[in-house]
């Protein structure tokens, strides 16, 4: 059982971040052309192949998997589906588990800023798309690093399917749920409280007695 011990997260914003529309329109407006990194063009490739076994299965997306224990559980609860996890950190990806990985699943190193751009440059379809408990860069000065400040994020609305986010700090849940709505997208916020932890994040934040929220969209 995870320990009751995680702190509410603290900032020095009390609400939506005063440039946030005007940083997500600039991002709309913008296609970015930086290099792709070459681990996770590799990262990209290695899915293709095993997805070209998968006897076209649909996929769900689990990005920043972390230590891959969502994306466990979403092969465990989806075994018609084929379910593909993302981290940028090969430690986190690397933890040995005692039981066997389910056959639906594949973990991969790569850079999210990249991948989504080759999700879409190659028009890959994402049945279910699950972006779990990121970092929440709580500082106003860090509104760049968060998902809906950052340029991907205009790659991110264009993986076409149902989009789901989950968060203990409902700020960064409105925010993503404003940068939708400059994109035209619609989507529904509410507390959430899960039945089974999906995560190490979700499980230690429920545990603590923190409120969790989730923002659902299709984009």
């Amino acid at each position: 059982m995870a320990e009751a011990s995680s702190r509410a997260i603290e900032s020095n914003q009390s609400g939506p971040h005063e440039r946030l529309e005007e940083v997500v329109s600039k991002h709309l407006r913008t296609v970015s052309r930086r290099p792709v990194a070459d681990h996770t063009r590799l990262a990209f490739e290695a899915m293709q192949q095993w997805l070209g076994a998968g006897n076209s299965l649909p996929i769900i997306l689990d990005a920043c998997c972390g230590v891959g224990d969502s994306t466990r559980n979403l092969a465990a609860q989806h075994s018609d589906h084929l379910v593909v996890g993302i981290d940028k950190s090969i430690k986190r990806l690397s933890k040995e588990r005692a039981v066997a990985d389910p056959s639906n699943m594949l973990l991969l190193q790569a850079d999210l800023n990249d991948f989504y751009r080759l999700l879409v440059q190659e028009s890959i379809q994402i049945a279910r798309h699950y972006i779990l408990y990121p970092n929440p860069w709580p500082k106003a000065a860090h509104l760049g690093r968060r998902w809906h400040g950052a340029p991907v994020f205009s790659d991110i609305i264009k993986v076409k399917g149902p989009l789901e986010l989950r968060s203990n700090w409902k700020l960064y849940l409105e925010e993503f749920q404003l940068a939708l709505k400059v994109a035209g997208i619609a989507s529904e916020l509410e507390p959430f409280t899960p039945e089974t932890p999906i995560s190490p994040f979700e499980a230690k934040y429920h545990a603590s007695g923190q409120k969790l929220w989730r923002l659902t969209a299709h984009t």
